[in-house]
């Protein structure tokens, strides 16, 4: 059994469809080792992919970026994660992909003979964004960033990551707004996004934040909506300030955040720029 997914749910593994609880790795697997590997989440809404060619091209930056070759073209990417869906009994669902470098005997350096690869694949039901979230919005608790310098890179390495969500858990609270020397770089699994005297601010795309496919989005949200944008260093003092704080991901999609650190953001809801973005959001996925 397969704690808190059925065991039956069809996985891709190295060539083969099967199911989750026949699915297997070996040991020596890198990305079992060392979390040698990066992953993609993409979201389906109806049974279509949301932002397919955007995750994959953020997928192929991760792979190059530790310098594992495509296991294989895109298209037979796409055909695989498609009959995943098709098989799926939900047509809200989130992909997870993840390529690790493949087994090797242990050793840090690379391997230096070619090895295969290892590619996996499974769907997982979504259960998007409820009423209450979107109207009451969620709580965040500010931390320090001591993650590693290649925030950029979508790898499953992620015990950094995991550590940052386990505090918001410990506060009781939805999320983490992390800062490295004294300026916003993003939560444990989201982007965050400040709204200042109308303007949508964005932390630089750089090595200390990972680029949310939903980075390009909001951009193109905020200029169909006529709300300014900018991309540049946020001070922490900004983020306490604002007049009102965001969060996106795959998962969360874009929603309002009106709690940090126990005190009210803004006058502690919802706030204006936010609900033109999540309008232009709605738009965007009703038009799939």
């Amino acid at each position: 059994m397969i704690p808190g997914m059925p065991g039956d749910s069809l996985v891709y593994l190295n060539g083969e469809f099967t199911r989750a609880d026949q699915a297997k790795i070996s040991v020596l697997d890198r990305g079992f080792i060392f979390g040698d590997g990066i992953y993609e989440v993409v979201p389906v809404y109806r049974g279509k992919a949301f932002r397919m060619a955007e995750h994959l091209d953020r997928l192929e930056r991760s792979l190059a970026a530790i310098r594992i070759a495509a296991p294989m073209p895109r298209a037979e990417l796409i055909a695989i994660i498609e009959r995943l869906v098709a098989a799926s009994s939900s047509p809200t669902c989130m992909v997870y992909l993840q390529i690790t470098r493949g087994v090797y005997k242990r050793d840090h350096a690379f391997p230096a003979e070619a090895i295969a690869p290892t590619v996996f694949a499974m769907v997982t039901p979504m259960v998007p964004p409820t009423e209450k979230q979107r109207e009451e919005g969620l709580g965040l608790v500010s931390i320090p960033d001591e993650r590693w310098l290649h925030c950029e890179i979508k790898s499953v390495s992620l015990l950094g990551n995991v550590l940052a969500r386990q505090q918001a858990v410990d506060a009781g609270v939805d999320e983490v707004a992390q800062f490295r020397d004294g300026f916003l770089t993003e939560g444990s699994s989201s982007n965050v996004w400040v709204v200042r005297d109308g303007k949508l601010l964005a932390p630089p795309k750089n090595h200390l934040i990972l680029e949310g496919i939903r980075y390009g989005l909001m951009a193109e949200l905020a200029q169909a909506a006529g709300v300014a944008f900018e991309s540049r260093p946020i001070a922490r003092a900004e983020v306490e300030s604002a007049d009102e704080i965001m969060i996106t991901s795959a998962t969360k999609e874009v929603l309002p955040v009106t709690r940090l650190d126990g005190k009210p953001v803004g006058d502690g809801r919802p706030g204006p720029v936010y609900r033109k973005l999540r309008a232009g959001y709605d738009a965007r996925i009703a038009a799939l």
